[in-house]
């Protein structure tokens, strides 16, 4: 056993900065347009909290709730929204993890997991349309993202967390 002196007293994790955030949400936005589809869109930290929202003019009213509960989601389970469907159903081994923390996760397509260096930092959510528009859209957001997070490894700095 390790003697608790040689542990660290803060942990330090990456957490998507307001600028990468909003260039991921620029990408989902201009595939959103692309496919002619007014959107809700959210970025959160790995630990759901919200970092950037859009709401598209003419979006849906519940299109970013939905966005903001989609990242929530795929930050809270580091998998794809859509990934749940099946063993959510009725009888499923994971029935009723939709009424889970007053209805915030969300099993449709749309959500995607950010990760730099394998490690989760946070998630894109997407909604507004049919589920097939909703994850093309988060992809692209992921897409673009991926290259500048390569490129410029400052725009996910690390902060102190307990």
């Amino acid at each position: 056993m390790k003697d608790i002196r040689d542990m660290p007293d803060i942990r330090n994790e990456a957490a998507p900065t307001l600028r990468f955030a909003a260039h991921l949400a620029a990408a989902a936005e201009e595939e959103a347009t692309r496919q002619g589809k007014a959107m809700g869109i959210a970025v959160v930290d790995r630990a759901g909290n919200l970092v950037v929202a859009v709401r598209m003019d003419g979006a849906s009213p519940v299109a970013l709730q939905l966005a903001i509960d989609k990242a929530f989601t795929a930050a809270a389970f580091n998998a794809p929204t859509d990934a749940w469907g099946e063993v959510t159903k009725p009888g499923g081994a994971d029935w009723g993890l939709t009424s889970a923390l007053a209805g915030r996760i969300v099993i449709l397509a749309g959500g995607l997991p950010l990760r730099a260096g394998g490690e989760l930092i946070g998630a894109l959510g997407v909604s507004g349309a049919a589920p097939s528009v909703d994850l093309a859209c988060a992809r692209a957001g992921i897409a673009a993202g991926q290259p500048v997070l390569d490129a410029d490894p400052s725009l996910v700095p690390s902060q102190a967390s307990n």
